[in-house]
């Protein structure tokens, strides 16, 4: 059987809880009629009871058990049959939900480091959403949809008698006072169990990544008793919070047990004063049992419920602190300036600036070095001049165009980046280098790595081009890894390549190539922004800003800066701002 997908054409930043049940309306509404036909059905082992003790045995007629039997088998395999349905409609809305704002969280796992200090589990919105998403695909939602149908088989109880009805409806009452109070006292607990867990992934993420070092250095063991205190104190509120909802479940399990042996006294009392039959005895056991199971069954899945609420809470402080990309008119490809205007950059989740007030322009076949000593901002202005940190204050303009008038895949087009600590995909060097495009162009790619200087190298690895690199690009060394980021960097043929320390793992060789590819940029119109520790870097660029504590001391024409940085009394701009780091 299939069914119709809920629309979730609206943007996920404006999805909240409210506006996905209103797109599966009509879902939920043939979960309610499912639900309405099961409890219905669920009288079928009361009224069997009932019939067998009341008309069966007295009567000795074997027909009419054989006919019962029947007609209460077919609706037991159409019971069956329903309960299955209604299971898997709840997978599939779990889909859907998944579906429809998986991307949304990816994007969040994407962009939150840009925007904020990182902390606990980097990857804590997926997580979140496949917890929704597991509870609405789990059992705890049949116990939701159940719920309402208590009154209806308390009421069957008071018809049968108004003793057993009322038996069973102060059973009910204390088994909804267990709910709310497990309500009470897991939803903390569960709260840091979630961010206990996140700490505790984190450390172990960070352990992975930085093996070799825990290796070499012999750290491991003294991370491993880090990972173990916060994997002790992770276990010890599980630990509480299970103790509680298993207690309360364990005690939720015997009352309905009692409950049912006391509608078996009331009702073997009724019988003996005559007030009552036999059948009603079992039929009203067996009915008092069915009104308490929902409320047993979602004391046993209280936890998830609440880790769920608790997951597409944060969700929904994600989507708020950091909305969707709106749709930007698409602008011409620049080609004529780049203009920085007074820009102060704050680091993410940081409250000081690092740069204050930086301003240059360059143009077209121009090519700028950016030096300074360490903590000079030099890594942070060019940060904000690709636009992977927002400015605090002032504007980086492409031919007039401010950043934020572009959205990201289009301004990405344009702008080159290979950051100082480099990184690459899982993947095979051709997709890297083609930044995993669908589809990407051969030929350019081709180009992009012959002007990086890297196409000889990259044939002679074992598969070329579709030669896998591994996590990170593990299967390469640190100086293939930089060469093939600037390839990455030249697909394309972007306007604007910004080189963040880019010779600090090239041998002689790999330096050739670098300035020949600066110089390839320049001459076809682009421009270049290199940070350099090393003075080699800047054989190719033709101006030169010196920073120190987070401002631009000078910018000029490179030649006539270094000629005064070299002379005695030169100035307040000392010779090391230039040299630090770099090579004999």
């Amino acid at each position: 059987m299939k069914f119709r997908e809920p629309d979730f054409s609206r943007s996920p930043q404006t999805q909240n809880l409210s506006s996905l049940l209103h797109a599966c309306r009509g879902v939920l509404v043939g979960l309610g009629l499912i639900t309405a036909m099961l409890n219905v059905l669920y009288l079928t082992g009361s009224c069997f009871m009932l019939e067998v003790y009341d008309r069966v045995v007295p009567s000795h007629s074997v027909p009419t058990l054989i006919g019962l039997a029947a007609l209460v088998g077919a609706l037991y395999v159409f019971q069956a049959f329903l309960d299955i349905l209604r299971g898997r409609i709840l997978v599939r809305i779990g889909e859907w939900l998944d579906r429809a704002f998986s991307a949304r969280a990816y994007d969040i796992v994407a962009r939150w480091p840009l925007r904020a200090r990182a902390s606990g589990d980097g990857l804590q919105p997926v997580r979140d959403l496949d917890q929704v998403r597991s509870y609405l695909s789990g059992l705890g939602p049949t116990a939701l949809f159940d719920l309402p149908w208590i009154p209806f088989y308390l009421a069957i109880c008071f018809l049968f008698h108004p003793l057993i009805g009322l038996t069973a409806t102060i059973g009910s009452l204390v088994l909804v006072s267990l709910t709310l109070l497990t309500n009470r006292l897991t939803r903390e607990r569960t709260r840091e169990v979630t961010g206990q867990l996140a700490q505790r992934n984190a450390l172990a993420e960070a352990s992975r990544r930085n093996a070799e070092v825990l290796q070499a250095m012999g750290m491991r063991g003294r991370l491993a008793a880090r990972w173990a205190e916060a994997n002790d104190s992770y276990m010890a509120t599980q630990r509480s919070a299970a103790d509680i909802t298993g207690g309360f479940g364990s005690v939720s399990k015997v009352l309905r047990m009692v409950l049912q042996s006391a509608v078996l006294g009331v009702g073997g009392y009724l019988v003996i004063n005559q007030e009552a039959t036999a059948g009603i005895i079992i039929a009203g056991s067996i009915l008092a049992s069915r009104a308490l199971a929902p409320v047993e069954l979602a004391i046993a899945h209280w936890k998830s419920l609440i880790a769920a609420r608790q997951s597409w809470k944060r969700l929904q402080q994600h989507w708020a602190q950091l909305p969707a990309e709106d749709e930007k008119t698409p602008l011409p490809p620049p080609c004529k300036s780049l203009v920085v205007e007074a820009v102060s950059v704050v680091p993410p989740g940081e409250q000081a600036a690092v740069v204050m007030e930086a301003s240059f322009a360059l143009n077209p076949g121009q090519g700028v070095g950016i030096v300074g000593p360490s903590a000079s901002g030099k890594s942070s202005l060019v940060r904000a001049v690709v636009g992977v940190w927002v400015s605090a204050r002032g504007k980086v303009r492409l031919d007039g165009a401010a950043l934020d008038q572009w959205s990201s895949e289009a301004l990405g087009r344009h702008i080159g980046y290979l950051p100082q600590d480099v990184e690459l995909f899982a993947g095979t060097v051709a997709q890297n280098i083609s930044r995993f495009e669908p589809a990407p162009d051969a030929e350019a790619m081709i180009a992009a790595a012959r002007a990086a200087g890297v196409h000889e190298m990259v044939l002679r690895l074992p598969k070329g081009y579709d030669t896998p690199i591994g996590e990170g690009g593990a299967a390469l060394s640190a100086g293939q890894r930089q060469r093939i980021a600037l390839a990455r960097a030249l697909y394309r043929d972007p306007f604007l390549v910004v080189l963040d320390e880019p010779n600090s793992n090239l041998d002689a060789e790999g330096d050739q190539a670098l300035t020949q590819a600066i110089h390839g940029v320049r001459a076809r119109g682009g421009i270049v922004i290199v940070v350099a520790h090393r003075t080699s870097a800047l054989a190719g660029v033709d101006q030169l800003i010196v920073m120190a504590e987070g401002r631009v001391q000078t910018f000029g024409p490179k030649d006539a800066l270094l000629a005064k940085m070299v002379q005695p009394r030169a100035g307040p701009v000392p010779l090391k701002v230039v040299t630090e780091g770099a090579g004999p």
